[in-house]
């Protein structure tokens, strides 16, 4: 396992360890669990446009193919690793179970700075990047979807890449498509919807209004965006915001349509007026009623999680919190953390609305699909906390059990081909 040796990998590990444990499962089946069926590193080669030659480094990650196709984003961010990759795609196999769905998980990207590229270099290389992955993708082997850095656009050329490789049109080979191209209305929103969904539930279950209420979001992308917009429409004040260059902060409550405005026009929330600057680490520190971490891994560790003031911590991103964060979390009893798998699982629950849509060639209004995933979150939320207060375990204890659970006894009940 030493090719996927990484601080975010070896998290996920940590993290079935102790599930496994619970669930006394031995040490031969840990180690099944932990290693991914397949892993595929490719050389990126692109022409940028001033005539030079730059290669990058690719990642896809199957975790496992027990209950179906695979099912995960591609991103582009320059720390993109094949341990990480390996990481967030267990991640995604446990998410997938939680919420009931006919996948194991996947992961992949490109290890480069998106924002740094010019339109046509992004096409260049999300074709070139998709070229190294046929055979390896396809609407019954892996579908890859929107990630961190990637969008619809990035869906659209890896469909067409592949279709003209197949000589015929493939629109299953990936989710999260431009709604023209066979994507389903709502999978732009999912994650972020479902966040708030998830967050507004946990309100609920303290016995917290959302009406004045307060929320902080770290991360402006399409995650932590469309999350703060759902939640001031719940009714909660969104103290703070922040993305990769720092946050703004005004107690009184930001103006929501005025900071999009802004995110769109400038591309980032540094200079907005009416608000302070702030420190992404700060953010975290802010009091509030839900606190939403909604961009990397590791965001919370063993050295600021003694100082969160939420009352709610809504995982929109994977992997926010450490596992000396988790300890340090399940010893003290003011925070309520709606884990990342159940969490923001919004956005793979569409997607496989999407990709069901796609073989039928029957779509879907949004309302139906945001109907449809409010059930299954609902669904999975109710298990989670169920079985979290039976055992007295902590809810992301209880996320994973379950995922995990399932991926387990699925391949015990289909057993190992000689």
């Amino acid at each position: 396992m030493n090719i996927y040796s990484d601080p975010t990998f070896d998290m996920a590990c940590r993290q079935l360890d102790r599930v496994a444990a619970r669930l006394g499962m031995s040490e031969s089946e840990r180690e099944r669990l932990k290693a991914p069926k397949r892993s595929l590193v490719v050389a990126v080669p692109v022409r940028m446009d001033d005539g030079t030659l730059r290669v990058y480094s690719g990642y896809r990650v199957q975790h496992h193919l027990t209950l179906g196709p695979t099912k995960g984003g591609i991103r582009y961010h320059p720390e993109v690793s094949l341990g990480e990759v390996a990481a967030l795609a267990m991640w995604m196999s446990w998410k997938c179970a939680l919420a009931g769905l006919p996948y194991g998980g996947a992961k992949g990207g490109v290890a480069v700075d998106p924002r740094r590229l010019s339109a046509g270099e992004l096409e260049r290389l999300t074709r070139r990047f998709t070229q190294e992955l046929v055979g390896f993708i396809g609407p019954q082997l892996d579908i890859p979807a929107p990630d961190m850095g990637t969008n619809e656009q990035t869906m659209a050329w890896m469909m067409d890449t592949f279709s003209v490789h197949a000589g015929y049109s493939v629109p299953g080979v990936v989710t999260g498509k431009p709604v023209g191209l066979g994507g389903s209305l709502g999978r732009r929103e999912a994650t972020g919807r479902g966040v708030a969904y998830l967050a507004g539930r946990a309100m609920d279950t303290l016995g917290l209004q959302a009406s004045g209420g307060t929320a902080v979001v770290q991360g402006y992308g399409n995650v932590g965006a469309i999350a703060a917009q759902s939640l001031s429409r719940q009714g909660l004040r969104i103290l703070a915001v922040s993305d990769v260059n720092g946050g703004i902060h005004n107690e009184r409550g930001l103006d929501m349509p005025r900071v999009d405005a802004w995110a769109l026009e400038h591309g980032t929330l540094r200079g907005f007026p009416d608000a302070d600057p702030m420190t992404n680490a700060e953010l975290l520190e802010l009091p509030c009623d839900v606190l939403a971490p909604c961009a990397m891994e590791r965001q919370i560790t063993g050295a600021n999680a003694a100082r969160l003031r939420c009352r709610i911590l809504a995982e929109g991103a994977n992997g926010p919190t450490t596992p000396e964060a988790d300890a340090l979390l399940e010893a003290r009893d003011d925070v309520f953390v709606v884990p990342d798998i159940l969490c923001n699982a919004g956005g793979v629950v569409v997607s496989y609305f999407e990709w069901v849509q796609g073989l039928q060639s029957f779509f879907w209004t949004e309302s139906e699909v945001m109907d449809r995933l409010f059930r299954i979150l609902e669904g999975a939320y109710n298990q989670t906390l169920q079985l979290a207060r039976r055992d007295k375990i902590s809810m992301r204890t209880a996320a994973l059990t379950l995922g995990i659970r399932r991926v387990w006894e699925a391949k015990r009940v289909r057993g190992l081909f000689p």
